[in-house]
């Protein structure tokens, strides 16, 4: 499958997969997007905790993963991180990404996070710890009660439908804390509805750069 790496509209990079047609980032505007849809509405709900933990599905290029750990050292809340990738980048991509430039004080950091062993726990920072999981997304077995965040980051419905089902959704719930936030950048109707079928209240906000909307959940104590 060709990838080529491009630059988007805010001078951050990400990977265009040619076959599909599809990009890892959004193309107005990688980082931007990042900020928009998972750092800053994860940032908005910590509220005055301590400790929390994160699932992200598509760890893909580590942008998020990357962001996130600036946030927990800028807020000093202990982030647990989990992130679940089928297809890992490789080491040339993500030079050429160059998302070290994001976060002057973030360079090693970065390395870290790749050169950490999958299916482990590592200790990127006293503030953040991460475990890469090396799965499909349906292979992958729910982990109940243990997430307070889930930044749903797959690729689109158009090029891989079978991400973003109701079968994917229920482990997502499941594995959502009570008082758990559900973020993707995708809005369409059908995924709203699909999560709200299954025990998350969405709500429409508005999106990044290019986009109009994006989706949040929401997990209430009383269960779908």
């Amino acid at each position: 499958m060709q990838r080529k790496i491009i630059e988007t509209a805010d001078g951050s990079k990400t990977i265009h997969i040619e076959d599909w047609d599809e990009h890892y980032h959004s193309i107005n505007g990688a980082h931007q997007e990042a900020m928009h849809v998972f750092i800053k509405k994860a940032r908005e709900r910590i509220a005055e905790r301590k400790e929390i933990s994160i699932l992200e599905m598509g760890f893909g290029t580590g942008l998020n993963t990357f962001l996130t750990l600036q946030m927990a050292t800028e807020l000093n809340v202990k982030v647990n991180y989990f992130g679940l990738e089928a297809f890992p980048v490789n080491k040339e991509e993500l030079e050429a990404l160059n998302y070290n430039s994001l976060w002057s004080e973030g360079s090693n950091f970065f390395e870290k996070i790749h050169d950490s062993g999958w299916s482990q726990k590592v200790e990127i920072h006293s503030n953040f710890s991460l475990t890469k999981i090396e799965t499909k997304f349906e292979d992958w077995e729910a982990i109940p009660n243990t997430f307070d965040f889930i930044y749903f980051d797959a690729f689109g419905p158009r090029v891989q439908p079978e991400l973003w089902t109701i079968p994917i959704f229920e482990k997502v719930f499941e594995s959502a804390n009570v008082g758990a936030f559900f973020l993707t950048y995708c809005a369409k109707g059908q995924v709203r509805r699909d999560l709200g079928s299954v025990g998350f209240k969405m709500e429409r906000l508005s999106g990044p750069p290019g986009k109009r909307e994006m989706l949040m959940g929401s997990k209430s104590g009383c269960q779908h």
